[in-house]
């Protein structure tokens, strides 16, 4: 008896939830008010989000080419250095020149 008691509870309960949510609610309207709230906090927050990203887009593409640029100004003046025209002239002593100063440097780093 008390199973069959329980049963009728639940399905009365169950029957309750349905009514409800077929009416829309409006037998609550704190809750109303709180899911409209909701809702046009999520959508405020959704538009932020959305102007943030295509801020963040256009900077990054802005950067892109800004750093493109500048690797091509280096690249040209790599060129025309005399340093690179000495390495391939003389590539025994260039390679000479970058161990001794890969060695100082080393000794003055392990100093501290």
């Amino acid at each position: 008896m008390a199973t069959q008691a329980k049963r009728s509870t639940t399905t009365t309960g169950q029957e309750n939830s349905a009514k409800s949510a077929q009416m829309g609610d409006s037998q609550s309207p704190i809750a109303d008010k709180m899911k409209d709230s909701l809702h046009h906090s999520v959508d405020a927050l959704a538009e932020r989000v959305g102007k943030t990203e295509e801020k963040l887009r256009h900077t990054a593409s802005s950067s892109a080419d800004v750093m493109a640029d500048k690797q091509q100004a280096v690249q040209a003046q790599w060129q025309q250095s005399s340093i690179r025209r000495y390495a391939t002239e003389n590539p025994l002593a260039a390679a000479g020149i970058a161990f001794a100063a890969g060695m100082l440097l080393t000794s003055l780093l392990r100093r501290k």
